[in-house]
Protein backbone atom coordinates (compact mmCIF):
# COMPACT_ATOMS: atom_id res chain seq x y z
CA UNK A 1 0.00 0.00 0.00
CA UNK A 2 3.01 2.34 0.81
CA UNK A 3 4.60 1.49 -2.18
CA UNK A 4 1.22 2.80 -4.67
CA UNK A 5 1.10 6.28 -2.60
CA UNK A 6 4.88 6.63 -3.53
CA UNK A 7 4.36 5.63 -7.05
CA UNK A 8 0.97 8.28 -6.70
CA UNK A 9 3.17 10.98 -5.33
CA UNK A 10 5.77 10.60 -8.52
CA UNK A 11 3.45 10.51 -10.81
CA UNK A 12 1.74 13.85 -9.48
CA UNK A 13 5.34 15.30 -9.61
CA UNK A 14 6.25 13.87 -13.02
CA UNK A 15 2.60 15.81 -14.33
CA UNK A 16 3.70 19.05 -12.25
CA UNK A 17 7.33 19.42 -13.79
CA UNK A 18 5.81 18.23 -17.24
CA UNK A 19 3.13 21.21 -16.82
CA UNK A 20 6.47 23.74 -15.61
CA UNK A 21 8.24 22.58 -18.52
CA UNK A 22 5.62 24.00 -20.83
CA UNK A 23 6.09 27.74 -21.78
CA UNK A 24 4.30 30.15 -19.82
CA UNK A 25 1.01 31.72 -20.91
CA UNK A 26 2.14 35.05 -20.43
CA UNK A 27 5.30 34.80 -22.49
CA UNK A 28 3.18 33.78 -25.64
CA UNK A 29 0.71 36.80 -24.98
CA UNK A 30 -0.52 38.03 -28.82
CA UNK A 31 -1.97 40.99 -30.22
CA UNK A 32 -4.71 40.13 -32.33
CA UNK A 33 -6.44 43.75 -32.49
CA UNK A 34 -5.96 47.77 -32.28
CA UNK A 35 -9.11 49.28 -31.63
CA UNK A 36 -8.77 53.33 -32.44
CA UNK A 37 -11.43 56.19 -31.06
CA UNK A 38 -12.73 58.17 -32.35
CA UNK A 39 -13.39 56.11 -35.78
CA UNK A 40 -14.00 59.26 -37.67
CA UNK A 41 -13.06 63.28 -36.66
CA UNK A 42 -13.57 66.41 -38.76
CA UNK A 43 -11.95 69.58 -38.11
CA UNK A 44 -14.38 72.20 -39.38
CA UNK A 45 -11.94 75.27 -38.71
CA UNK A 46 -9.97 74.18 -40.04
CA UNK A 47 -7.63 74.70 -37.48
CA UNK A 48 -7.52 72.34 -34.46
CA UNK A 49 -6.87 69.31 -32.61
CA UNK A 50 -8.55 65.97 -31.40
CA UNK A 51 -6.58 63.23 -29.08
CA UNK A 52 -7.22 59.58 -30.87
CA UNK A 53 -6.40 56.61 -28.19
CA UNK A 54 -5.49 53.43 -29.36
CA UNK A 55 -6.43 49.78 -27.34
CA UNK A 56 -4.73 46.66 -27.55
CA UNK A 57 -6.40 43.46 -27.47
CA UNK A 58 -4.63 40.40 -26.35
CA UNK A 59 -4.85 36.50 -26.27
CA UNK A 60 -3.26 34.36 -23.89
CA UNK A 61 -4.52 35.36 -21.84
CA UNK A 62 -7.24 37.76 -22.55
CA UNK A 63 -6.07 41.44 -22.18
CA UNK A 64 -6.91 44.81 -22.88
CA UNK A 65 -4.67 47.84 -23.17
CA UNK A 66 -4.47 51.12 -23.95
CA UNK A 67 -1.07 51.38 -25.60
CA UNK A 68 -1.74 55.41 -27.31
CA UNK A 69 1.82 56.32 -26.07
CA UNK A 70 3.54 52.86 -27.13
CA UNK A 71 1.97 52.66 -30.46
CA UNK A 72 3.14 53.64 -33.98
CA UNK A 73 1.46 56.67 -34.89
CA UNK A 74 0.98 57.58 -38.90
CA UNK A 75 -1.57 59.92 -41.22
CA UNK A 76 -1.44 59.80 -44.84
CA UNK A 77 -3.12 63.17 -44.80
CA UNK A 78 -0.46 65.95 -45.44
CA UNK A 79 -2.95 68.39 -43.80
CA UNK A 80 -3.01 66.72 -40.60
CA UNK A 81 -0.08 66.14 -38.51
CA UNK A 82 -0.51 63.57 -35.35
CA UNK A 83 1.92 62.66 -32.37
CA UNK A 84 1.43 60.43 -29.82
CA UNK A 85 -1.86 60.09 -30.56
CA UNK A 86 -2.84 63.77 -31.12
CA UNK A 87 -3.89 65.16 -34.17
CA UNK A 88 -3.51 68.59 -35.13
CA UNK A 89 -4.51 70.71 -38.54
CA UNK A 90 -3.38 73.68 -39.24
CA UNK A 91 -6.06 76.53 -41.35
CA UNK A 92 -2.93 77.27 -43.59
CA UNK A 93 -3.16 73.58 -45.07
CA UNK A 94 -6.10 73.72 -46.39
CA UNK A 95 -8.65 71.18 -46.65
CA UNK A 96 -8.21 67.03 -47.16
CA UNK A 97 -9.04 63.75 -45.59
CA UNK A 98 -6.79 60.82 -44.77
CA UNK A 99 -6.16 57.67 -42.77
CA UNK A 100 -5.04 57.66 -39.21
CA UNK A 101 -3.33 54.74 -37.88
CA UNK A 102 -1.82 53.03 -34.73
CA UNK A 103 0.24 49.95 -35.30
CA UNK A 104 1.74 47.74 -32.40
CA UNK A 105 4.20 44.82 -32.68
CA UNK A 106 2.16 41.83 -32.62
CA UNK A 107 4.59 40.42 -29.74
CA UNK A 108 4.62 36.05 -30.52
CA UNK A 109 7.97 34.68 -30.51
CA UNK A 110 9.51 37.62 -31.08
CA UNK A 111 8.21 38.13 -34.23
CA UNK A 112 8.44 41.25 -36.37
CA UNK A 113 4.62 41.26 -37.62
CA UNK A 114 2.61 43.95 -36.54
CA UNK A 115 -1.33 44.64 -36.33
CA UNK A 116 -2.56 48.21 -37.65
CA UNK A 117 -5.92 49.78 -36.60
CA UNK A 118 -6.96 52.51 -38.56
CA UNK A 119 -9.74 55.75 -37.96
CA UNK A 120 -10.41 58.67 -40.68
CA UNK A 121 -9.94 62.26 -40.67
CA UNK A 122 -10.98 65.12 -42.59
CA UNK A 123 -9.66 69.01 -42.76
CA UNK A 124 -12.79 70.78 -43.88
CA UNK A 125 -12.79 74.68 -44.51
CA UNK A 126 -16.38 75.58 -45.89
CA UNK A 127 -15.32 79.14 -46.88
CA UNK A 128 -12.65 77.73 -49.08
CA UNK A 129 -13.49 76.26 -52.37
CA UNK A 130 -12.55 72.60 -53.15
CA UNK A 131 -13.23 71.46 -49.22
CA UNK A 132 -15.79 68.92 -48.76
CA UNK A 133 -17.91 71.32 -47.14
CA UNK A 134 -17.70 74.21 -49.16
CA UNK A 135 -20.58 77.15 -48.84
CA UNK A 136 -22.24 75.80 -46.57
CA UNK A 137 -20.83 78.40 -43.72
CA UNK A 138 -18.71 81.00 -43.88
CA UNK A 139 -17.35 83.86 -41.51
CA UNK A 140 -18.97 87.33 -40.84
CA UNK A 141 -16.04 89.88 -39.49
CA UNK A 142 -17.71 92.98 -37.71
CA UNK A 143 -15.19 96.02 -37.35
CA UNK A 144 -15.80 99.09 -35.12
CA UNK A 145 -14.23 102.07 -35.27
CA UNK A 146 -14.42 104.49 -32.86
CA UNK A 147 -16.20 104.95 -29.06
CA UNK A 148 -19.02 101.68 -29.39
CA UNK A 149 -20.12 98.21 -29.66
CA UNK A 150 -21.79 95.56 -32.04
CA UNK A 151 -23.87 92.48 -30.99
CA UNK A 152 -25.79 90.15 -33.43
CA UNK A 153 -28.96 88.24 -33.51
CA UNK A 154 -28.27 85.09 -33.78
CA UNK A 155 -25.47 85.44 -31.43
CA UNK A 156 -22.26 85.17 -32.19
CA UNK A 157 -20.50 88.73 -32.41
CA UNK A 158 -20.17 90.99 -29.40
CA UNK A 159 -17.69 93.53 -30.95
CA UNK A 160 -15.15 94.46 -28.94
CA UNK A 161 -14.21 91.22 -28.18
CA UNK A 162 -15.53 88.44 -30.27
CA UNK A 163 -15.86 90.17 -34.08
CA UNK A 164 -15.74 87.27 -36.24
CA UNK A 165 -18.40 84.02 -36.02
CA UNK A 166 -19.58 81.49 -38.16
CA UNK A 167 -22.93 81.17 -39.64
CA UNK A 168 -24.42 79.19 -42.39
CA UNK A 169 -25.20 80.52 -45.90
CA UNK A 170 -28.23 82.33 -46.87
CA UNK A 171 -28.51 83.23 -43.37
CA UNK A 172 -29.73 86.85 -42.42
CA UNK A 173 -27.74 88.20 -39.50
CA UNK A 174 -29.19 91.25 -37.55
CA UNK A 175 -26.55 93.21 -36.37
CA UNK A 176 -27.02 96.49 -34.17
CA UNK A 177 -24.50 99.39 -33.15
CA UNK A 178 -24.79 100.52 -29.35
CA UNK A 179 -23.24 103.65 -28.45
CA UNK A 180 -24.66 107.42 -28.86
CA UNK A 181 -21.92 108.26 -31.25
CA UNK A 182 -23.13 105.90 -34.17
CA UNK A 183 -22.56 107.08 -37.42
CA UNK A 184 -23.25 104.86 -40.18
CA UNK A 185 -22.71 101.36 -41.07
CA UNK A 186 -20.21 99.95 -44.36
CA UNK A 187 -21.45 97.06 -46.84
CA UNK A 188 -24.78 96.34 -44.61
CA UNK A 189 -26.73 93.73 -47.07
CA UNK A 190 -30.02 95.99 -46.65
CA UNK A 191 -31.59 98.90 -44.78
CA UNK A 192 -30.65 101.90 -44.16
CA UNK A 193 -26.58 102.79 -43.65
CA UNK A 194 -27.68 105.13 -40.34
CA UNK A 195 -29.85 103.07 -38.99
CA UNK A 196 -28.23 101.59 -35.74
CA UNK A 197 -29.85 98.19 -37.25
CA UNK A 198 -27.80 96.49 -39.82
CA UNK A 199 -29.02 93.63 -42.04
CA UNK A 200 -26.51 90.64 -43.68
CA UNK A 201 -27.22 87.98 -45.51
CA UNK A 202 -24.83 85.08 -45.16
CA UNK A 203 -22.44 84.28 -48.37
CA UNK A 204 -19.98 81.85 -49.02
CA UNK A 205 -16.30 82.81 -48.06
CA UNK A 206 -16.05 85.86 -45.65
CA UNK A 207 -18.86 88.67 -44.79
CA UNK A 208 -16.62 92.21 -43.50
CA UNK A 209 -18.86 94.96 -41.93
CA UNK A 210 -17.77 98.05 -40.33
CA UNK A 211 -19.76 99.89 -37.64
CA UNK A 212 -18.81 103.79 -37.60
CA UNK A 213 -18.69 105.84 -34.44
CA UNK A 214 -17.87 109.06 -33.13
Amino acid sequence: MKRSYVGLAMGALVAIGALLSLPGCGHDQKLVSVQIEPQSFTFLSPAGSEQYTATATYIHPPATKDVTSQATWKVDDGVVAINAGLASASPNLGCGGGNISASMPEGTGGSSNVVIGYATVTVDNPAVAGCPGYGTIATLNVGVVGPGSVTSLPSGISCPGTCSAEFPVGASVLLTANGTGFLDWTNCTSGSPTSPECAVTIVAGEVSVIANFQ
